[in-house]
């Protein structure tokens, strides 16, 4: 072994590792073998699209009681990554309308993937999963699915405001008000 430093004997390797140079070229070392692990670990666009599917249907399976906030939501997305959803609990015209009404897209970038829902809602696509390292993770929540579309109003003719109908009946005499009631009492 060659020694670089003679009042420590320190080795050349050593003197390496604890240098600035080495630490930076480790992490670089580190940070290179993570990408390389995203890069071949990236789920296709096919497994993406049929884990999406899966987990928007546990999220209608989810969301047939009382809701609650975000974070039932978000504890439910981490349950439905290691989960299967049972469609046959799900009625047949829901999973209709969600068909009928909503489109997913998936976009597979070259370290992780997205999918994207869009309906009338969100036209502009929202972000309901993002998959990487071999898994797949839901975002989605149950008021980003579209499952009824309806009229807004009526009728293009009906008005919008419309006066309301007070019933003619007797409501009694107005009271005495004198004075002191909205001065004070001279009295007091």
């Amino acid at each position: 072994m060659s020694q670089i430093n003679y009042r420590n004997q320190e080795t050349v390797k050593d003197a390496f590792f604890h240098s600035c140079l080495g630490k930076l070229t480790i992490l670089g070392g580190i940070l290179v073998l993570i990408l390389a692990i995203a890069y071949f670990t990236n789920p296709t666009e096919q497994e993406m699209a049929v884990e999406m599917d899966d987990n928007v249907m546990q999220c209608l399976e989810e969301n047939d009681s009382i809701q609650g906030d975000k974070i039932d939501d978000y504890v439910n997305n981490l349950g439905h990554t290691f989960t299967k959803a049972d469609t046959t609990k799900i009625f047949p015209d829901l999973i209709q309308s969600y068909r009928t009404l909503n489109r997913m897209e998936v976009y597979h970038h070259s370290l992780y993937t997205t999918s994207y829902l869009f309906n009338n809602m969100h036209p502009q696509g929202i972000r309901v999963g993002i998959g990487g390292f071999g898994m797949v993770f839901p975002t989605v929540t149950f008021e980003d699915i579209l499952l009824n579309v309806g009229p807004m109003h009526k009728g293009y003719n009906q008005k919008i405001i419309q006066r309301g109908v007070i019933p003619d009946t007797d409501l009694g005499s107005n009271p005495n008000i004198q004075e002191f009631h909205y001065k004070r009492n001279p009295d007091d």
